[in-house]
């Protein structure tokens, strides 16, 4: 088993920022804001053929009321999985009494522990760190996490003890099948990733904006690989005021890339919103599956649900193929039912066809529904083959098929998703116009043709001249 490394400490000492040093990526969101981690956020790492999982940690010590109770139990629940501990202290602000309660909290607890100190640019580093002997930790170890100073000799201690392995290999965080929750604020989707993951993994609070960065959370389930992601929800531009909500949508809009199949959460009581379908227009941009589920379901009169309904039906015309689920997050109804849906959503967009069958079915459909005419000729497709997965692409090839119109490019998509059952996921077709492989050929054989002659010619006329010399 690879060793697990917390970092803790109070807000705004710079975890998150070390932990990006230590795994080598940008994956934790940094900025000069105290609490901005909330949930913890788990990375592999490998220094000098050890590897490793480092965890990053919302701040605590300060508070215990409100969202920064459920940070607390975050950071709580990766000390008690943690090997081996550092704590983080900031040189700059000097001890804290929120470090020293800290202290008081780790200390017992019989685990190996490194005292970090921090931010030691700029300062003199040696007398700003002597009051955090009183600690009780030893010697700090310092580092500068924003330039990278000392972290490698930080490493060097911290995994003095740990055994090489034998074939290190970085961790891809993006393992098995990848899950990504998306929403707008508050519709409930840590309360859906706590539910599929059976614990309480994220901070799930009644407040908006309580998930700030995109957590990867690899799991198995009935012995499959996943990765689910949670992310930040997404709010209309012109509310959009903070610059680290600014940042947390980018995290959320580069999962929906990374991610296999979407799960959109939508308020039941909401109903559909302006922003619910521009969030899906980034999934459906990015070509990726989709489950809709329909969340808080739970309490809603007869009258609400059935017009609940009608709204989905009549605002989601644009995607018939997604499957929809009416789910309660915090009870767990419908939450089961889900993962049919993702399989066959996934299933769907990693479709893998000969180009012989897929043009037996593109001659079957031409011949059912011939093409239109253009200019007075009727456009010929001759074959199909894929052009690639998530979503699935058919490349159809022929003469003048980049004239085809849009609603016979519908009909084209609807006879492939009918004949292999698609559901969940967009299909795209692609027109490639066939070219005459003898086109230009003549003036390239007159131009050779011609450049030999003048070879001749020059021949000639040197022989000639030598001739009557």
């Amino acid at each position: 088993m690879k060793p697990v490394i917390a970092l803790i400490g109070r807000p705004n000492v710079g975890k998150s920022t070390l932990f990006n040093q230590i795994t080598k990526s940008r994956d934790a969101l940094v900025a000069d804001f105290a609490g901005l981690t909330r949930d913890r956020k788990y990375g592999d790492a490998v220094y000098q053929n050890k590897s490793f999982i480092v965890v990053d940690t919302g701040g605590i010590g300060e508070s215990e009321a409100g969202i920064d109770a459920y940070m607390a139990e975050q950071s709580k629940t990766a000390i008690n999985e943690a090997d081996i501990i550092i704590f983080v202290v900031d040189a700059r602000a000097g001890l804290l009494a929120s470090d020293e309660q800290i202290a008081r909290e780790i200390r017992s607890l019989g685990k190996k522990i490194y005292l970090v100190a921090n931010k030691v640019d700029g300062v003199h580093a040696e007398a700003a760190v002597v009051e955090f002997y009183k600690l009780g930790f030893g010697e700090p170890i310092h580092v500068a996490a924003s330039h990278g100073r000392g972290v490698a000799q930080m490493l060097e201690d911290v995994l003095e003890d740990v055994p090489e392995d034998e074939n290190p290999e970085e961790h891809d965080k993006n393992t098995g099948l990848r899950l990504a929750i998306i929403g707008r604020p508050n519709v409930g989707k840590s309360t859906l990733v706590n539910r599929l993951l059976g614990e309480e993994r994220v901070v799930a609070f009644d407040e908006p904006g309580t998930t700030r960065d995109s957590i990867y959370i690899p799991y198995e389930r009935d012995g499959r690989q996943y990765t689910l992601i949670d992310t930040a929800g997404v709010r209309r531009k012109g509310k959009v005021d903070e610059m680290i909500e600014k940042f947390s949508i980018v995290k959320t809009l580069q999962a929906i890339k990374d991610a296999h199949v979407i799960v959109v959460v939508l308020d039941a009581r909401e109903g559909v919103v302006e922003q619910d379908l521009h969030l899906i227009g980034y999934a459906l941009e990015a070509g990726r599956a989709m489950v809709v589920a329909i969340n808080k379901w739970d309490n809603m009169t007869e009258y609400d649900r059935k017009q609940c309904k009608l709204d989905v039906d009549r605002r989601f015309d644009f995607i018939p193929w997604a499957k929809v689920h009416l789910i309660s997050a915090l009870h767990g109804t419908g939450v089961g039912e889900l993962y049919p849906s993702i399989h066959r959503a996934y299933d769907s967009s990693h479709l893998k066809v000969s180009p012989a069958k897929l043009t037996q079915i593109l001659n079957d459909a031409t011949d059912a529904h011939q093409p239109p005419m253009i200019s007075g000729k009727r456009i010929k497709m001759r074959y199909a083959h894929m052009g690639g997965q998530n979503p699935p692409t058919i490349v159809i090839h022929g003469n003048k098929v980049d004239k085809t119109p849009a609603d016979y490019r519908r009909y084209l998509e609807n006879v492939f998703r009918k004949v292999y059952k698609l559901e969940g996921t967009p299909v795209r077709i692609d027109f490639k116009t066939s070219e005459n492989p003898f086109e230009g050929r003549k003036s390239q054989i007159d131009e050779r043709v011609a450049a030999r002659k003048r070879r001749y010619i020059q021949k000639f006329k040197k022989a000639e001249k030598k001739f009557k010399r």
